[in-house]
């Protein structure tokens, strides 16, 4: 998928904040980049040494809740898992219901909380919940 594509995905989940084609093709053209995509979605994360952080997943909103994420962010496990990968790491608004339900349904436990850290305008901020998979056991 061509970084504008995925930009319009983005801009279509996160409208507060979303990536542009710019930021995105500058992300995907750094070391340790792995992106899984679709035409309606894709997962981005960021390999360091045996460690990866999910930076997002972005489904179309009409895909949403039909599997299409659980296959990708699978998808791209595996391919972290065979890079050697031992953990993948993440951060998800405590209020996102859906967003936490998949990453339960895929292993990931929490390991820590960020107060405030999702910012939103005219509402109370949100907590983000860190959550960590471990690869290979």
């Amino acid at each position: 998928m061509t970084p504008e594509a995925l930009a319009d995905i983005h801009a279509a989940c996160f409208p507060a904040k979303p990536w542009s084609a710019a930021e995105l093709s500058d992300m995907l053209a750094q070391s340790g980049m792995v992106c899984e995509a679709e035409a309606r979605g894709f997962a981005l994360a960021r390999v360091t040494l045996d460690e990866a952080e999910l930076l997002t997943i972005a489904i179309s909103p009409e895909m949403q809740g039909h599997g299409l994420g659980h296959a990708l962010l699978s998808r791209l496990i595996s391919r972290l898992t065979a890079r050697t990968v031992a953990r993948v790491f993440l951060e998800v608004a405590t209020d996102n219901i859906a967003a936490r339900s998949l990453y339960a349904r895929l292993g990931f436990a929490e390991v820590g909380r960020r107060r405030g850290y999702y910012q939103r305008l005219g509402q109370p901020a949100a907590d983000a919940l860190v959550l960590a998979l471990n690869l290979g056991d």
